[in-house]
């Protein structure tokens, strides 16, 4: 295969996995936009429909490391075909939900779906590009998370309001089945990479193992990013699910209102992430830890002004610094393992990092939602979310990001 037709495969490939990573989002994000109208037809209180959001992260994240090994072992994509193609079908089957009991149910098996795509789709990125290129390019990958979160409220938004929550579902889950069709036809099998090495290549010649496996899991600083990527996930996932509904009812704005706003911080962590990786390889090469710990504290400093604004304007403006700031930690958290790991051992290595993050996810949006109902205000729930800041900023000051000490423990 020439160097030309190489190259744009791999272009190819990952603007595929960039927009799959959209769509997921967009997927995701439905629930929290239809979270007003979904609470009015099941008659639900805020502690319900928190565990509504909440039990989607819990299948998720139980597929994290599956999901990374399954990629490591078989090959990505396998694993994101089937990942997307099914999250699909889920996302149709939530428009059928009739109770609390099925809403719930329906939300689980679609996050188990949703959940081995991530590090399959991080795995890809690494048999595409040359090892130097692998951590910029997996933190641009990451970056269409907030892509997909902008998208989401102005797609979602308008279809809600024009088709309602159950219609609006079936529109956005049919158009992830026939993306997964397209995937398959238009991402060959074994394309070579920028590196030398193809799908088949890197899945067959050097295949996880379970020693290496056992290996990568009691590895201290993998589990150190999983604590940082915890308490700013926290933050993530909290605030995602809660600030439409928070805009609606404490702020006063209606639905147009908050998906015209929403958005906006999106695309300042959209940005962040996109040059994460690029600022950490150029800035912070074995000293990535100041990167997390000063983008985490910065974050929680922006999160206390952003609940105390009076003003509308006042709390969009400083959400978009705690999204752009503590995308910084997501943009590091997700490239240092594509530094420190051999490629086979990438896809586990992102699902044990990930697994963090999707931790978060089900305990932020749950026990947000119980202080929310418990004090009747977010003002506890966003004082949670700061204390979450604060862990990661203990835990990221103890990281040693040298590399030559992390080739030698990983390899």
């Amino acid at each position: 295969m020439s160097a030309l037709k190489t190259h744009k495969t791999s272009i190819i490939g990952f603007s595929l996995l960039y927009l799959a990573f959209c769509i997921s989002y967009i997927d995701r994000a439905a629930i929290s936009i239809a979270l007003g109208q979904i609470g009015k037809d099941f008659n639900l209180q805020a502690s319900e429909l928190g565990v509504v959001i909440s039990v989607f992260f819990l299948g998720y994240s139980l597929m994290q490391i599956p999901g990374g090994w399954l990629a490591d072992r078989f090959g990505s994509k396998y694993v994101i075909v089937i990942s997307i193609a099914l999250w699909s079908v889920f996302t149709v089957s939530t428009s059928f939900a009739w109770s609390l009991g099925s809403l719930i149910a329906i939300r689980l098996v679609f996050g188990i779906a949703e959940g081995g795509f991530p590090p399959a789709a991080i795995k890809a990125v690494a048999e595409m590009f040359s090892k130097d290129n692998k951590p910029k390019m997996t933190a641009f990958l990451t970056s269409s998370n907030y892509a997909g979160s902008m998208i989401a409220p102005l797609v979602m938004a308008p279809l809600i309001l024009g088709l309602g929550w159950r219609h609006a579902f079936e529109v956005i889950g049919f158009a992830g089945i026939a993306f997964a069709v397209a995937y398959v036809l238009l991402v060959p099998n074994d394309p070579k990479s920028e590196s030398g090495q193809g799908y088949r290549h890197a899945a067959s010649a050097k295949r996880i193992d379970w020693a290496t496996t056992r290996m990568l899991l009691k590895t201290p600083f993998l589990w150190q990013l999983v604590v940082v990527w915890f308490g700013l996930s926290c933050v993530n996932k909290g605030l995602d699910s809660w600030m439409p509904l928070y805009l609606l009812q404490q702020r006063g704005l209606d639905l147009k209102s908050v998906g015209v706003l929403v958005p906006i911080p999106f695309l300042l962590a959209t940005i962040a992430t996109a040059i994460g990786g690029w600022v950490m390889t150029r800035f912070f090469a074995d000293r990535e830890k100041y990167l997390l710990v000063g983008s985490a504290l910065l974050t929680g400093i922006f999160l206390f002004a952003m609940y105390r604004s009076e003003t509308v304007a006042a709390l969009i403006v400083f959400q978009s610094f705690v999204y752009f700031f503590k995308s910084f930690v997501l943009a590091t958290v997700i490239a240092l393992p594509t530094k420190v790991l051999h490629e086979s051992q990438i896809g586990t290595g992102i699902g044990m990092v990930n697994l963090g993050g999707q931790i978060a996810g089900f305990v932020a949006p749950m026990v947000m939602g119980f202080l929310v109902s418990a004090s009747g205000s977010f003002d506890t729930a966003f004082g949670f979310l700061i204390v979450m800041t604060a862990l990661s900023v203990a835990v990221a000051s103890t990281l040693r990001t040298g590399q030559q000490r992390l080739a030698a423990s990983v390899a």
